[in-house]
């Protein structure tokens, strides 16, 4: 039987909770660790918190707000992703009681480094974040936020999938983030070819 799991995603910036609509426009929600505690009480499977400002202000992760959502005594498990450059803030992150960390501007910047947050972690614990969208031709490609342009994944997020340093991958409709139900399904050809588990965001 197929085990569907319900991710609840906390979306950051400038330490505010924010409903974001296509990372272009956001919503102020309140504080992240009261909406994290709403989603603990809904009993979500488990809880995605993303600093979508942190690398693009080379800020690290944001130990501190970490360390005040998991001083809350949840019972659900913690995702975070925002500003981890490296094995050592990783490592921060999960010591100060995340479960698992995704990266995104790491895949772009230096890949290989991946690896060795794999290796301290245990692939289990690593995830990947994949922004996709259709370019004005209408192909899909991997998007990236900091300069706005479409890459092409396929060779460095590959090979970090065939030697399993990812255990999953977050895959996030760009255009229709902040939209209810409206995630393009359109787009999933373009990922299934990795084979491998897959945390579908955006219009859902």
């Amino acid at each position: 039987m197929l085990k569907k799991r319900f991710v609840g995603v906390v979306t950051v910036r400038q330490g505010w909770a924010v409903q974001s609509f296509g990372y272009n426009r956001y919503l102020p929600l309140g504080k992240p660790e009261c909406v994290v505690e709403n989603l603990d009480r809904w009993g979500v499977d488990e809880i995605f918190i993303q600093e979508i400002d942190r690398s693009s202000y080379q800020l690290g992760p944001n130990i501190s707000l970490i360390n005040k959502i998991a001083s809350r005594g949840l019972s659900t498990p913690l995702l975070y992703a925002g500003g981890i450059t490296c094995e050592a803030d990783a490592v921060a992150v999960v010591r100060s009681g995340v479960e698992r960390v995704c990266v995104d501007s790491l895949l772009h910047d230096n890949p290989n480094e991946l690896r060795n947050i794999a290796n301290a972690l245990g692939t289990q614990a690593v995830l990947a974040s994949l922004p996709i969208a259709k370019d004005q031709n209408g192909n899909v490609g991997w998007y990236c936020y900091r300069t706005k342009r479409f890459v092409d994944p396929c060779q460095n997020v590959q090979s970090l999938i065939d030697d399993n340093m990812v255990s999953e991958l977050i895959v996030i409709d760009k255009e229709n983030e902040g939209k209810p139900n409206q995630f393009d399904f359109d787009l999933l050809p373009f990922v299934k070819e990795f084979n491998i588990p897959l945390i579908l965001f955006g219009g859902l």
